[in-house]
Parts: C-alpha cells; sequence; structure tokens
C-alpha cells in the first residue's frame, strides 16, 4: 500500500498588505506640498521660468523649494515620515557625496568654488531630493511627480521647435535656454520611457493625449539636437524597452518605436545620419584628436584623479584644473588655455571628488536599480485585464530613464544636476510606498526583472 505523505500547508501570500493598502489610500487627494514639489519639478528640470520671462521675479525655485521644505516640516504625517528614506542605500549615498564636497573644499584648488558648487546646484538639488522621496505618501504621488517630469520637459521641446529652427546652413541646434543641445538630447531620452509609460495607462484620455504629444516633441527636437550621445543613449533605452520592459504588452512595446521610427524618417536630415555614421566610422573628429577634445580631456581628469586619489581637485573645479595645473596650461601658458568643463560625469565626480565621491556616485544607481527591482517582487494588486501593476511597469520607466542618464552622462557633465536627483527621488519614493516589499531581493531578482 503506498504511503500517504501528509499535505503541506499552502504558504501564506502577503495580497492582503497590499489591498488594505490600496484601500487607505493616503494619497487620493493632492495638498500644497504636492503642488509645491510639482512646480518645482517644471522650473528645475524644464526651466519654464526661463522659457517665459515673466515667470523670472517670481524665482520659482527658490519660492517653491523653501515653501516645500517649510510644509514638509509642519506636516507631520505618518506616511511622510524621513526615517525609511535616511535608510535607503542611494540617500546614504546623497548625503555622503555631500559630506565629502565639504571635505573637499580646504585642499580645493579654489575653495570658494568647490563651497558654491556645495550650497547651490549640488546643494538644492540634494536637498531637494531628500524633501521630494519623503513627501511622497502613495503610489498616485509619484505618478503625478513623474508625469510633471515628463510635462516639464516635453514643454521645453515644445519652446525649442517653436523658438529654435534649424535651416540648411545650421542642420542642429546650438545653446538654448539653460542646456546645451546635448544636455537637452540626453534629457529627451530620459523623459521618453515616462511618456511611454503614460500613454499605455488606463488615464484619462487627458493625460494620455498629453503624453503622445510629449514624446512627438521630445523626438522631433531630439533629432533637431544631432547629439551622438544622445543618440546612443537612445539606443540603450529602445533597447531595454524592447527586450527587459516586460511589464507591458510586446505591441506597445513595438507600436512606441515604430511611431518614435517614424518621427525620425520623417525629421531626421542627410546630414544627421551622416554625422551619427561618425560613432562607427570617425573621421578627423577633434574629440580624437584635439587637445581640447573628449578623450584628451577624459585622460587629463582621470590623471587629476590619480593625483588626488582621496578628495579629488575639489567640487566644481574641474576647469579651474584644465586652466591651472593639466600639461595643457604648462605647454600653453603664452597663448592660453581653455577651462574646459569634463564632458563626462563619471570623470567630472572622479577628478573632483577622488576615487571615494565617483564609487558613491556609482552606489547611487546600483542602489536605485536594486531598489526599482524590490519594488517589482512586491504584492501589488492586480485590477481586471492588467497584465502587470501599474507600480511594476513605473519602477520600469524610471529604470530605463536612468539607463539613458548612465549613458547620455557619459558624454556629458550632469552629476550634480537636478534632473538626474529628481528621478531619484522618485524611485525612492516608490520603494518607501511599496507595501510588504521584501528587505531583500530574491536571488534570481537580482539578474532578471519581473515578468
Amino acid at each position: 500500500m503506498p504511503r500517504a505523505f501528509p499535505t503541506q500547508k499552502p504558504t501564506p501570500t502577503r495580497v492582503a498588505p497590499a489591498l488594505s493598502w490600496a484601500k487607505s489610500e493616503p494619497d487620493r487627494r493632492w495638498d500644497m506640498l504636492l503642488v509645491c514639489l510639482m512646480v518645482y519639478v517644471l522650473a528645475a528640470v524644464g526651466r519654464i521660468h526661463q522659457l517665459y520671462e515673466f515667470l523670472e521675479p517670481l524665482h520659482l525655485i527658490l519660492l517653491t523649494s523653501g515653501l516645500a521644505i517649510c510644509l514638509y516640516i509642519v506636516d507631520g504625517k505618518p506616511s511622510r515620515r524621513l526615517r525609511a528614506v535616511l535608510r535607503d542605500r542611494t540617500t546614504r549615498c546623497v548625503v555622503g557625496i555631500a559630506a565629502w564636497m565639504a571635505l573637499s573644499i580646504p585642499g580645493a584648488l579654489w575653495p570658494g568654488g568647490a563651497f558654491q558648487e556645495l550650497t547651490d546646484e549640488f546643494g538644492k538639488a540634494a536637498g531637494m531630493y531628500i524633501v521630494i522621496a519623503a513627501s511622497i505618501r502613495g503610489f498616485r504621488d509619484v505618478e503625478r511627480l513623474a508625469f510633471a517630469y515628463l510635462v516639464a520637459v516635453g514643454v521645453y521641446a515644445a519652446v525649442v521647435l517653436d523658438r529654435f529652427g534649424i535651416g540648411a546652413a545650421q542642420w542642429r541646434l546650438g545653446m538654448l535656454v539653460y542646456y546645451d543641445a546635448n544636455d537637452f538630447a540626453t534629457l529627451a531620452v530620459m523623459a521618453l520611457p515616462l511618456g511611454l509609460y503614460f500613454m499605455v495607462q488606463r488615464t484619462p484620455r487627458w493625460r494620455r493625449l498629453v503624453s503622445a504629444a510629449a514624446v512627438v516633441c521630445l523626438a522631433v527636437s531630439f533629432i533637431w539636437t544631432g547629439s551622438r550621445g544622445g543618440f546612443l543613449a537612445l539606443l540603450a533605452i529602445a533597447a531595454f524597452l524592447l527586450l527587459r520592459y516586460r511589464a507591458i504588452h510586446v505591441r506597445w512595446r513595438v507600436l512606441a518605436t515604430v511611431l518614435v521610427g517614424l518621427v525620425f524618417t520623417a525629421t531626421a536630415s542627410d546630414n544627421y545620419w551622416d554625422k551619427m555614421k561618425t560613432i562607427l566610422k570617425p573621421k578627423d573628429d577633434y574629440n580624437l584628436t584635439d587637445n581640447e577634445g573628449r578623450v584628451q580631456v577624459w585622460k587629463r581628469g582621470v590623471g587629476y584623479m590619480l593625483q588626488h586619489p582621496l578628495l579629488g581637485v575639489g567640487a566644481g573645479n574641474f576647469p579651474t584644473a584644465e586652466g591651472t595645473i593639466s600639461p595643457v596650461a604648462h605647454l600653453s601658458a603664452s597663448r592660453g588655455v581653455k577651462w574646459s568643463v569634463s564632458h563626462n560625469s563619471y570623470v567630472q565626480v572622479g577628478a573632483e571628488l577622488g576615487v571615494p565621491g565617483l564609487i558613491m556616485f556609482l552606489l547611487l544607481f546600483s542602489g536605485a536599480f536594486r531598489g526599482l527591482r524590490r519594488v517589482q517582487a512586491a504584492p501589488w494588486p492586480l485590477r481586471p485585464g492588467e497584465r502587470s501593476p501599474p507600480a511594476t511597469q513605473l519602477a520600469q520607466a524610471l529604470a530605463a530613464a536612468l539607463i539613458g542618464f548612465m549613458v547620455g552622462g557619459f558624454f556629458l557633465s550632469l552629476a550634480y544636476r537636478d534632473l538626474l536627483y529628481v528621478l531619484l527621488a522618485l524611485s525612492v519614493g516608490l520603494l518607501k510606498v511599496t507595501p510588504g516589499v521584501p528587505r531583500r531581493t530574491p536571488p534570481t531578482r537580482l539578474l532578471a526583472w519581473s515578468r
């Protein structure tokens, strides 16, 4: 007679916490703090106050960031506690970079420049990173601020199309408002995955239409930039969306790719494609041969990091190093030398903050990707007809946007800009409000995104 094995009790699932969380909806309504953060994103990322001169006297970045900090301090809601944000690895890296900047000030080539970098550009971006991540009450807040990010970049792209034309003599854009053409190309690529996310969601029709219009504006203005680094970032994101963005059905991924491809076919000129071909077959490219080209600047930047491995030459001091201690400066003392930026976010951080600063900068992305994978491992409730929860889809869209920065930032000095730290804050905020998230991601999830 065959032996009877005892039946095993089914492993309990963690769906109940997710459902109870969904019913509570702590972020059902807008509040004044969230409005301030939305306007901050429009100003800090989309530079809306510089696009429209009548907004300049309002000092929107200073006004909204100050109000947001004050409102957060007096808020006191349990959903906005700071502890969960401060425990996150990404936040610890942001705070660590700020501390390392402060330590670099006394020994910097130009201490005043290092102090200004800490208290101005990076200091404000890091402070608002913490406020944004801590102020997120639930998933709806993440969606609202992500949509504000998309609208900010989409409005900027629409203004570029309206005010900055290109002709036969000038086939690509030059300096724009705040950003140059290469900076904006990377920013546009970072916003595209968010546009795709909102286009396929079961959201109000107006939001889907706005997202589709933003995607078209972003694609056309991106082509006008003529940026080769941006083109590589676009290829990286396209590969991720087609192969790894499994949270939405493959037909939507293919449809989005075809849409962008049609825009390229209708808009890109022969000059554009000729320029992109030089990525594989560079010919007489000054970036490879000239002392002021990117490759030579990168080599000198690595040299600064090796000469000052602990604290670097000081935050914001890369141009000072180029003009004072570089080999080119010594050889060209009689005719002067260009005080160039690094043209590479990783070289920028390594040269200015040393090896520890570069390690913390890289761990920013490691922590963000790990957190987004944990979001996908959580038991989000599914609505009827959904392939995957919206949180999983948004997590992958944010991951694609960060990949766009990592590739595009390899050719640009964007290490301390708001365009990065707002996305990092949204990633950390999404993890913070995820119900039942495991403390550690299962090993299999470290290697593959959830379907």
